[in-house]
């Protein structure tokens, strides 16, 4: 008998089904994956599992009884324990607070809390997790975004769930906190906790789940164990496409524009240094290395975020006097940077709002906005990359991740002129179908003659669509490869400073 299991649930929003035909089960002990583009349902099924929203239709069915989910109180007294991708800690508390917030110790025979039972059990969670190095006693505040992950995820753990949801966890962790994590999964799994798993990195979908459900268009359209899959399968399940049609097709041979970017000894102390770079018109260089090796600190100085110490940048050219993004978008570089949230939108303006910021030379008469030239601008880039809804004046927080990113890539195209432009991450967080879009656009802007300079630490991505490769580790270039010697296993070796005989490529289960 399936430990959970779920029956045609369906649910409509003023007769719009979000979902409208969804079913799977899924036994104790077992990671299944939850699959499927923006808007494929994969949140509003979610919502139903964690009582945030009760279904039209449809039943629920925990160890082969029907069970009412009407409340998150409701799923919590079942069992089931839901993280979601948005972070939802109390940043003025403490780590032990806020995983411990409504089950605090007390003192024997009063109201007053045990702080020191609190602690204690706060580390306990923490350590078991494999993050031993955060004190309970740190306020949230204070934490990196990823520790503030690890807390969210330690925060469901106190519960001891049995049933765990989990929406992109691994979002802004490194490869190493990821490792943790699966193995904590893993853990938990043979110990019979049942573990919703939802991702669009797929390669982490075949290491760490035993099961896969692909939702499209609301509806559950492929199921089975994951041993029965791959990622072609899967894919074209997910947006009727294969594998190999998700990169567009790139020319063979060097590049034969003239250099839009050199970069000679660029170095800021302690961060990178003796960074040297080239890129032509037409070229997508891509940079690789592991978090932590100094890529995003390099696009950061050419862009004026953070200046660098000691080096030079050419910009067609001529020498570029470059100490503010300011400077940057006056000589032709746009960058649309790895945190959308924090550095690429302000995420309480409107789409229009948001679109027209870096393009305001374009739109304005004698420093005053024509707010008529800017709707037709806007309007005309929301149809052209399909950004959903449709409307100009929702805010940007109202959007899904993949359509966030769609307005960020907005706000760029309408600028003028580039002559470099630097993707940091640009499909972090974004469905499959949403990343083909963003691939073509990326190619289409390097054969109008653009150069692009791609930062990704998804290998398959920065394979498929660079034209030159470099690899930097420990804040310094470690290897530049053409594409003939393009390979996952030759980019690992050179990022991690291993050596050929020490990798072992096989999958970890």
């Amino acid at each position: 008998m399936p430990h959970l299991a779920v029956r045609q649930i369906a649910k409509s929003y003023d007769s719009n089904p979000a979902i409208r035909d969804i079913s799977f089960a899924i036994d104790g002990g077992q990671v299944l994956a939850l699959c499927g583009e923006n808007g494929a349902g994969k949140s509003t099924l979610m919502k139903v599992l964690s009582g945030a929203v009760v279904p039209d239709s449809g039943d629920i069915l925990l160890d082969g009884a029907p069970v009412r989910i009407h409340s998150p109180a409701d799923a919590m007294a079942l069992g089931i324990c839901t993280v979601y991708q948005e972070l939802s800690l109390l940043p003025h508390l403490s780590v032990a607070e806020n995983m411990l917030m409504g089950r605090m110790p007390a003192r024997r025979l009063s109201f007053v809390v045990d702080w020191n039972e609190a602690h204690r059990l706060a580390r306990i969670v923490l350590t078991d997790l494999g993050f031993p190095e955060i004190d309970p006693e740190w306020l949230v505040s204070e934490l990196s975004v990823a520790q503030q992950q690890i807390v969210e995820i330690a925060k469901a753990l106190v519960s001891a769930p049995r049933i765990l949801i989990l929406d992109e966890p691994t979002a802004v962790l490194s490869a190493l906190e990821t490792d943790l994590l699966f193995a904590k999964i893993r853990k938990l799994a043979e110990a019979g906790t049942t573990v919703l798993y939802i991702s669009h990195r797929l390669e982490e979908i075949f290491e760490i789940a035993d099961a896969v459900v692909v939702l499209k268009d609301g509806a559950s359209v492929l199921s089975g164990s994951i041993d029965d899959f791959d990622q072609d399968r899967l894919i074209e399940a997910m947006v009727g496409r294969s594998l190999g049609d998700i990169f567009p097709k790139r020319p063979v041979g060097p590049a034969s524009g003239n250099i839009v970017l050199e970069v000679e000894r660029l170095g800021r102390a302690g961060v990178f240094a003796d960074i040297d770079l080239k890129v032509h018109g037409g070229e997508i260089l891509g940079m690789f290395g592991l978090v932590g090796s100094g890529r995003t600190e390099v696009a950061k100085a050419i862009f004026g975020a953070h200046p660098a110490d000691t080096g030079s940048i050419r910009l067609a050219g001529a020498s570029g006097d470059i100490a503010t993004p300011g400077d940057a978008v006056r000589q032709g570089i746009a960058m649309i940077t790895e945190d959308r949230k924090g550095d690429g939108l302000a995420l309480d303006a409107s789409v229009l709002d948001n679109a027209g910021l870096a393009s305001f030379g374009r739109t304005s008469r004698y420093g005053v906005i024509d707010g008529a030239e800017r709707q037709k601008l806007v309007d005309a880039k929301v149809r052209e990359l399909s950004i959903r809804p449709a409307g100009t004046a929702r805010p940007v927080r109202q959007l899904s991740g993949g359509n966030q990113q769609k307005v960020v890539l907005a706000k760029w195209l309408l600028v003028e002129n580039v002559k470099l432009f630097i993707f940091d991450e640009p499909t972090r967080g974004v469905d499959v179908a949403t990343k083909v879009e963003i691939y073509q656009m990326i190619a289409d802007l390097a054969a109008e003659g653009a150069a692009v300079l791609l930062i990704s630490s998804e290998m398959p991505e920065v394979l498929g669509l660079s034209d030159r490769l470099v690899v930097m580790r420990d804040g310094r270039i470690v290897a530049e490869l053409e594409r003939e010697q393009f390979s996952m296993d030759t980019l690992f070796i050179h990022a991690a400073g291993l050596t050929q005989q020490s990798h072992n490529p096989e999958r970890r289960r």
